[in-house]
């Protein structure tokens, strides 16, 4: 009986047909071939968990080893290969973008992502907590690194793990569902042809949006509260799923929100965060907004239309987010930083 495996790649999703008798190398290169990656790492299951069929040894048959493959649905991200003519729709990089001037004029482009640093955030002692005696425990904001990644990062605290690397991840998933549904992701919704944005998306310099909150509340089943600091406002996404989560947006960053409950140390630990719940629970959704509340009071919140910025390359100051566009669409400088 052939083995039947379901692939989720950046170029799109397959189906595998393997003969009985296939071993771990015929898989793994059926892989290659499908998915046009020379080299790229294995996921499955839920959350997805490390997939490494070669500690079986090459030559094993997969129907010897202990996978059940047949049937199961494979995620393949791809790995850089440092051979600049093989394109690369996914990047396993988490290093930090160059940061001299030099470097910042030799990799800017009109196209690059814009980059844009905010003020310092809230010091870990001047964050808000929200006890909710119903519940027996506390919620808190957990802030995330500022590195353009926040959103993947937010949510991949929720879904994934505690790890802050589930971006590169998380980037993939939606490269696979654009590839997957043409229809739905096409260059009117994308605002740029299609695979031009699943290369851009998986940059580790490219913010997510509201596009990508929708693709990942329906992969991983959820639903995903975005609570807007400046006015309060909920944005649903995937609305009526059982489970749910909350991430803060304040204009240009993401964090999110747990709850820590009673009795199991200081606030500060994450070791005991709870960061899915019941969607049906109004009353931490109304914590949950009154802790964004507290925040909009500290104004951590950034004005889009209006806030001050500086270009990190040149030095030009402008306002707002259109004047930035405008200014690297000019000069192909994508670095900017929020004025003090």
């Amino acid at each position: 009986m052939p083995l039947r495996i379901r692939l989720r790649a950046p170029n799109g999703v397959h189906t595998l047909s393997l003969d009985d008798n296939a071993a771990v190398s015929d898989l793994l290169s059926s892989i290659s071939d499908t998915t046009a990656l020379p080299l790229f790492e294995l996921k499955w299951g839920f959350p997805p968990q490390p997939l490494d069929p070669s500690l079986y040894g090459m030559s094993t048959l997969l129907k010897d080893t202990d996978l059940q493959l047949n049937g199961a649905q494979i995620i393949v991200v791809g790995k850089e290969t440092g051979d600049t003519t093989v394109p690369q729709l996914s990047s396993t990089s988490t290093s930090t973008p160059p940061s001299s001037q030099s470097s910042r004029q030799a990799v800017s482009s009109p196209s690059a992502p814009l980059s844009l640093t905010r003020k310092p955030a809230l010091p870990e002692s001047d964050t808000p907590e929200i006890p909710v005696p119903t519940h027996h425990g506390t919620l808190v904001l957990r802030v995330m690194p500022d590195d353009n990644s926040c959103m993947f990062r937010a949510l991949g605290t929720a879904v994934l793990s505690s790890s802050l690397d589930a971006m590169t991840e998380l980037r993939s998933l939606v490269a696979q569902a654009i590839h997957a549904d043409p229809d739905m992701y096409n260059e009117a919704v994308l605002q740029r042809e299609p695979d031009e944005y699943c290369r851009w998306i998986q940059n580790q310099d490219s913010w997510g949006g509201g596009i990508e909150l929708a693709i990942l509340s329906q992969e991983f089943d959820i639903e995903i509260c975005s609570i807007n600091v400046q006015d309060l406002r909920v944005d649903r996404f995937n609305e009526g799923r059982p489970k749910r989560c909350f991430l803060v947006y304040s204009g240009i960053h993401y964090d999110t929100i747990a709850f820590v409950p009673d009795g199991t140390g200081s606030t500060l630990n994450t070791d005991n965060d709870v960061k899915l719940f019941d969607s049906r629970d109004d009353i931490l959704l109304e914590k949950a907004r009154e802790l964004c509340a507290e925040l909009q009071k500290k104004h951590y919140f950034t004005d889009t239309q209006h806030f001050g910025l500086r270009c990190n390359v040149c030095g030009w100051t402008g306002n707002g987010e259109k004047e930035a566009v405008a200014h690297a669409e000019k000069t192909g400088h994508s670095d900017f930083g929020e004025a003090a």
